[in-house]
């Protein structure tokens, strides 16, 4: 098992609620939540708005530090170690943010973007190894002296891409990649993800409210509500048969007549 997650629960702040004597009240977001990625495993997080599912994905690259539980990488307790201990592993775990508009320095241009993470980790930073990084992703050489407000919405993502891949990780943690993206876009960079998930050999987090997209790409899915998992399994079986009432009505909203219950009965 690459990456797992046992009896997480995670406590934030309240800030809709004043401080009382010094102390804030806590929410608590995740609730005793269990989950396990394989070597080489796409697994689906889904849920509406809040459900916890981004909060999962950055607790099981320890983003966030559990209130509660451990967190595992590669059999080795990583629930509560601090950021000098976590380096030699930041570069086996990755993250694509949801909006690349903002998760990419507007002040930098992409090769200094790709280059930094390179660096950091001592890894070759040449304007080579940064083209090549980009062509993995299809983009030209020429995108390296581009700033982010030059580029698409769907070229910026793919930069975003190239940043996590850059360092040759094991895990990754997708988060809502395609849902700014129109319908061409998204099934482009659905196969690049199922490109270098094949090539690179890597796990996948993917994490979105878009049950058909995750048909698309997902061997297992797992349903989130209010901060704990309802539902987990097979993406086909999740389909043919969901067992919660929740996971039906998800189902029920895909504007799609062949991805409902029974589709591939």
């Amino acid at each position: 098992m690459l990456i797992e997650a046992r009896n997480i629960s995670l406590d934030v702040p309240d800030m809709s609620h004043q401080v009382i004597i010094g102390k804030r009240r806590s929410l608590r977001i995740l609730k005793n939540v269990s989950i396990s990625i394989s070597k080489g495993e796409t697994v689906g997080l889904v849920g509406e708005s809040g459900s916890g599912k981004t909060s999962l994905g950055r607790s099981l690259l320890r983003l966030y530090e559990p209130s509660e539980g451990q967190i595992l990488f590669d059999g080795e307790d990583i629930t509560h170690r601090n950021s000098t201990a976590l380096k030699p592993l930041r570069r086996r775990m990755q993250m694509i943010f949801q909006d690349p508009q903002s998760s990419l320095n507007p002040r930098r241009t992409i090769s200094a973007i790709i280059g930094t993470a390179l660096t950091l980790h001592d890894l070759d930073a040449s304007p080579k190894s940064i083209a090549a990084i980009l062509e993995r992703v299809g983009l030209p050489a020429s995108a390296m002296a581009r700033y982010p407000h030059q580029l698409s919405g769907g070229q910026r993502q793919r930069v975003g891409i190239a940043r996590a891949i850059a360092l040759k990780p094991d895990f990754v943690v997708a988060d809502e990649i395609v849902s700014g993206l129109d319908v061409s876009t998204q099934a482009q960079v659905l196969d690049l993800l199922k490109d270098l998930r094949r090539d690179m050999g890597l796990s996948l987090a993917f994490i979105s409210h878009d049950l058909s997209v995750v048909r698309a790409l997902c061997e297992r899915v797992v349903i989130m509500r209010s901060g704990e998992i309802i539902e987990e399994g097979l993406t086909a079986e999740v389909f043919r048969a969901p067992r919660t009432e929740f996971t039906r009505q998800l189902i029920d909203s895909i504007p799609l007549p062949e991805v409902r219950p029974g589709w591939l009965d």
